[in-house]
């Protein structure tokens, strides 16, 4: 029994720390951004896409002394 009373009373000097607080709020942030930027590469992939192939079909040309 007097574990389980110590164990309350840890898990409510838990709850009342604040400390990591800071810690979560910014794993949140990067989490967001993450997010953020999955979604506007995912958006843009088919002109980076175009870009590249572009560049190569060019280059190819050049060494194949069209």
């Amino acid at each position: 029994m007097f574990q389980i009373y110590n164990s309350l009373r840890s898990l409510k000097w838990f709850a009342r720390d604040e400390k990591g607080q800071g810690m979560v709020e910014y794993a949140l942030i990067i989490g967001l951004i993450a997010v953020a930027l999955i979604l506007v590469l995912g958006q843009v992939e088919g002109g980076i896409t175009g870009v590249f192939t572009t560049i190569v079909t060019k280059l190819q040309g050049v060494g194949s002394g069209s």
